[in-house]
């Protein structure tokens, strides 16, 4: 294979790379959200389903449910307001229903409207939910109530002094068992801090299993990606396994059940995530569930009961991170979380260059310029490496009427033709792979680069110079995509044609190929590619023009 071949090789990969993105979208859309129902007792039965059941229809009610609702019901609202999210939540289930996040706009143009990440209302349904779970009978004969996600408490929130806000809900059993569960919110944090609280002044104990879990609808939210994809679904984590994802499809071929000693479970979307944290390194068993209306639940229950005695109390804590993926805040939350801004199979060469570019903006205020700094960085690391690519392709302009004179020569013969021109490349002293080689080592960096700047959410609403308000969506008027085309064609003309005709046709029609997907491409990563463009043509340049001459 030639230098022209590879060079080909490698361009129609990368095309097939940005062609299965678009594909992953099309054959990963959005469900549909069906018309609104009446809850049958098939499915308020599925509800009921204990965690941990054999098999998925089975309705044999050992225990009081995770499970999840079909349509969650409304009671009253309590409405919290911090530094940096205003949340409500319902006294029916004591659910988080709602949060926004103040500090991340729905939209650049409407600032004052908050994005909201959970909602508790079809098509983007997405509320956190906890509750105790207890067997209806025991051998000792004893039963005594306790509150799940269909439970309506009594509530109330309280503020102190340093901005502490905490909502409180109570609920007492028939038995007059008390329960009580906190949310504790800080001032200017996305981690919320769950407290539930038994207190048993009866004489019999009280036995429980805590659970907490995630439900959510299959719909994404809409954003300007274009042919990109990211991943929405369940993710969770274990010391054995690490990190996790399961899948909405999963879900619905299968309910997860597996014990897992702390880790945690999350939600994800792009740049945004819901996640429960068990404080403590108890087995607790995760369990998935699929539900009618193409809603998902994905949550754990503590393995061992909590026993609470007669005439004391016990509490049992736990934290609720909601809000973006900052790698820094993230990764004090939990071991691993932050790996919910998923790079993928190149997050070893991601994390660093996210490093560096985050050190960069922390000096010039701007991740557009941060952008342009760290492409000069990376092509700086890489010149001797491009240096050998664009020195070999400039002898081979030097032979490219040489050689298109023996392919005159030999036709349609085409051993004669390859024994001749390795004869000329042996003479000149030229390595055929010696202009592919070095960009070759250099894809991984670049695909890496790729996945940072897309999963990155700084660079959401993050605005550049003049126009370019948005880093994270195409460019309003496609001037850089453009500028990205007319630099893939200089560098085309500054490459030595291929001898085939073919191949130098589909050689050319590549920047407007290119230039075709970069329309809808964030407008971050496509400044990439005309910042490095630019670049190469210039080093290029100096390498033909004064290193060879010289």
């Amino acid at each position: 294979m030639d230098t022209q071949r590879l060079l080909l090789f490698v361009g129609l990969s990368l095309v097939l790379f940005l062609l299965w993105e678009a594909w992953q979208r099309e054959v990963n859309p959005p469900p549909a959200t069906p018309a609104v129902t009446e809850q049958t007792p098939a499915s308020k039965a599925q509800a009921d389903v204990p965690v941990g059941a054999e098999s998925r229809p089975a309705a044999q009610p050992k225990s009081r449910v995770p499970g999840g609702d079909e349509v969650v019901q409304r009671s009253e609202s309590l409405e919290i307001k911090t530094d940096v999210i205003r949340a409500v939540i319902d006294t029916h289930g004591g659910d988080l229903r709602q949060v926004d996040l103040l500090e991340y706009p729905e939209d650049q143009e409407d600032p004052d409207v908050p994005f909201r990440l959970m909602n508790d209302s079809l098509p983007l349904l997405f509320i956190a939910q906890s509750g105790f779970a207890n067997k209806r009978s025991r051998d000792d004969g004893i039963f005594v109530a306790a509150p799940n996600h269909h439970t309506t408490y009594q509530g109330r929130v309280e503020k102190d002094e340093q901005g502490v806000t905490r909502a409180i809900l109570d609920w007492t059993s028939p038995e007059g068992v008390k329960f009580t569960k906190r949310y504790v919110f800080q001032p200017d944090s996305y981690v919320i801090e769950v407290q539930n609280q038994v207190q048993n002044p009866t004489a019999q104990p009280w036995l429980g299993n805590l659970y907490q879990q995630l439900q959510r609808s299959g719909e994404e939210p809409s954003g300007g990606l274009g042919a990109t994809y990211t991943y929405t679904g369940g993710v969770i984590w274990s010391n054995e396994e690490k990190y996790e994802k399961i899948k909405f499809g999963t879900m619905e071929d299968e309910d997860l059940s597996r014990e897992i000693t702390g880790g945690w479970a999350a939600m994800i979307q792009h740049y945004f995530l819901g996640a429960w944290v068990p404080v403590n390194d108890a087995a607790y068993t995760y369990y998935s569930r699929a539900l009618p209306r193409e809603i998902y639940v994905l949550g754990m229950k503590a393995a061992e009961e909590m026993r609470v005695a007669p005439q004391s109390s016990q509490s049992i804590n736990s934290q609720l991170y909601v809000g973006p993926k900052i790698q820094s805040v993230l990764k004090d939350v939990a071991p691993g979380l932050e790996l919910t801004v998923d790079y993928g199979i190149l997050t070893i060469i991601a994390k660093p260059l996210f490093w560096l570019l985050e050190k960069i903006h922390g000096f010039v205020g701007n991740w557009g310029w941060a952008i342009v700094l760290l492409t000069l960085l990376i092509k700086i690391v890489f010149y001797k490496l491009s240096e050998t690519s664009y020195k070999s392709m400039a002898h081979m302009r030097k032979v490219q009427p040489r050689l298109q004179a023996i392919k005159e020569q030999y036709g349609n013969d085409r051993q004669k033709l390859n024994q001749a021109m390795m004869d000329i490349y042996k003479k000149e002293k030229i390595n055929p792979l010696g202009g592919c080689l070095p960009i070759l080592v250099q894809i991984p960096v670049f695909i890496a680069l790729y996945w940072m700047l897309l999963e990155s959410v700084e660079l959401r609403q993050a605005p550049w110079i003049l126009w370019i308000t948005d880093l994270s969506i195409k460019d309003p008027f496609f001037v850089l995509p453009i500028l990205m085309g007319a630099t893939m064609l200089i560098q085309q003309r500054l490459n030595p044609a291929p001898i085939d005709p073919i191949q130098a046709k589909v050689m050319m029609a590549l920047p407007f190929v290119f230039t075709v997907f970069f329309l809808f491409f964030p407008a971050g990563l496509v400044l990439y590619w005309v910042v490095n463009n630019t670049l190469s043509i210039a080093q290029q340049w100096y390498i033909t023009r004064i290193v060879i001459k010289s």
